[in-house]
């Protein structure tokens, strides 16, 4: 596995390269997977300023970086995220600093249209506790498995807020309008069991075979035809405001582009060969 590094690094007996533990975003590379670790554990991976810009620079390189062909993003410690920051947003707030106001535009929203537009797969692997825009990153990725002791909270209401981060966008898109609205204003905690049974993950582990379940996955879909994932998630995202007609249309178009690459070239030739393809992503 390849680290990448933009702090202090140093390099264990293996020959790794490792980040310091300074360091509040971990990225890690093996086998076509870009692993996107939240590392501030001590506060259960609360957002700040600093957190969500280094995110955010680190999606947009995995989403321009053709060697990147699945992400999974998760959190180090007992919890995936627990939200905003509020211990930095309050001492902003009391200072006079306006910059609190622009988080949503500046922060939140870049990196939910950068999951959801990302041109391959997005995984996230929730362990523990998800609140807030940390429960709306999970919901803006394609798949989410879960650790046992994970749980989700929409957490905006509790502070005076509406939702933010695409919540309102993505939460009715996975459990429907009225149960969304319900998990909004009740701001109630879901464990992992309910949110199996409601669909907001697709699957639950327990909490020590998580990682490796979520490498697994995105090592499966790394390895599969990465314009094909790409076009399953734009074609899906425009369905769901489209008419049938331009639905179909939309389908149209993608699939005579995904008729020219190599995957699908591959794909038939491994067909008639009885044999398994090797795709490329191109």
């Amino acid at each position: 596995m390849t680290a990448h590094h933009s702090t202090q690094t140093t390099t264990n007996a293996g020959g790794e390269s490792e980040r310091s533990a300074e360091d509040v975003l971990l990225i890690a590379d093996a086998d076509g997977v870009r692993t996107l670790t939240l590392n501030r554990p001590k506060a259960y991976n609360s957002l700040t300023v600093e957190l969500k810009e280094r995110l955010f620079t680190a999606l947009r390189d995995a989403a321009e970086d053709d060697e990147v062909r699945a992400v999974v993003l998760t959190g180090a410690g007992k919890a995936f995220c627990a939200g905003q920051d509020l211990k930095e947003h309050v001492g902003m707030l009391r200072s006079g600093d306006s910059a609190p106001l622009r988080t949503v535009s500046e922060h939140y929203n870049p990196i939910v249209t950068t999951i959801v537009d990302m041109p391959k797969p997005v995984i996230a692997a929730v362990n523990g506790s998800a609140a807030g825009a940390g429960a709306a990153f999970a919901y803006a990725s394609d798949l989410r498995i879960a650790g046992a002791s994970a749980s989700f909270v929409m957490a905006f209401a509790g502070v005076g807020l509406g939702p933010d981060s695409g919540a309102s966008w993505t939460l009715q898109r996975l459990i429907g309008q009225g149960r969304a609205i319900e998990l909004m204003m009740l701001a109630r905690k879901v464990d992992s069991a309910e949110a199996l049974r409601l669909g907001l993950v697709g699957e639950v582990v327990p909490d020590e075979e998580l990682a490796a379940r979520a490498q697994a996955v995105a090592a499966q879909l790394a390895a599969g035809p990465t314009r094909a994932y790409a076009k399953v998630k734009s074609t899906v995202a425009a369905a769901a405001s489209s008419s049938l007609a331009e639905a179909l249309a939309e389908e149209d178009a993608a699939q005579t582009e995904l008729g020219r690459t190599a995957d699908h070239r591959e794909a038939v030739e491994a067909f008639v060969e009885k044999r398994r393809p090797k795709f490329t992503g191109k």
